[in-house]
């Protein structure tokens, strides 16, 4: 098991309040062979190109399954105490709206944990305050590892506009890959105002990042 890999299975150890990790990769287990037979029928999956919340550098996007008998995938998961009702949520393709969403996640999940379904049979009531606060620590501490290494260049030393890599680009908060990309393609600029012709630089938008950029003219 790497590292990553294993730090997964402490994290959700943690969540569930599961003092033995070998039931974490028990439920796992569990849970694909579950999903597998809710998918052995035909299902449909939409997606959505938008970023989806993880710790990897690697990009996430949303999806949401749905089983032949109409039944969304994550919500059946998390009721059967499979699965976490957390992480980013977006609209559903219903329309509900993703506080709705959550919330009937977060409920889903109250009644797996006082049914003590699924993984929840193994937890321990005892450690599970302890454990999450642990995991909320943790998370806390590489969230502000994170706005380290993301803080955006002084607006005294502005980046170039023409040359500025799409990872310069992502380190200015509100800028992300789709955006970044859409101000690559946008070049060259004469002058930072033409930011507000790009797709998705809207009137707030372009105020809170024109400051970190300045077009120079490349030496000849």
């Amino acid at each position: 098991m790497s590292d990553v890999d294993a730090k997964r299975v402490r994290d959700q150890a943690r969540y569930f309040g599961v003092t033995d990790a070998r039931h974490v990769v028990e439920y796992g287990l569990k849970a694909k062979a579950f999903t597998a037979e809710k998918l052995a029928k035909p299902f449909t999956v939409y997606t959505a190109f938008a970023s989806a919340m993880g710790r990897s550098t690697m990009p996430r996007y949303y999806a949401f399954v749905v089983t032949a008998d109409g039944k969304d995938l994550a919500s059946v998961l998390v009721e059967q105490g499979l699965a976490r009702g957390i992480g980013a949520h977006r609209e559903t393709p219903t329309g509900v709206s993703s506080t709705e969403m959550a919330d009937r996640l977060h409920d889903l999940e109250l009644q797996a944990m006082l049914h003590r379904a699924g993984i929840w049979a193994q937890s321990d009531p005892e450690s599970l305050g302890r454990l999450r606060a642990q995991e909320r620590a943790e998370e806390q501490e590489l969230k502000d590892f994170r706005d380290q290494l993301r803080k955006p260049p002084s607006a005294t030393q502005p980046m170039n506009l023409n040359t500025a890599t799409s990872q310069q680009l992502q380190s200015i908060s509100g800028v992300g890959p789709v955006l970044a990309a859409k101000i690559v393609a946008g070049r060259p600029y004469k002058s930072v105002a033409e930011l507000r012709k790009v797709d998705g630089v809207g009137p707030k938008t372009y105020e809170r990042i024109q400051s970190y950029f300045t077009v120079a003219t490349p030496a000849k």
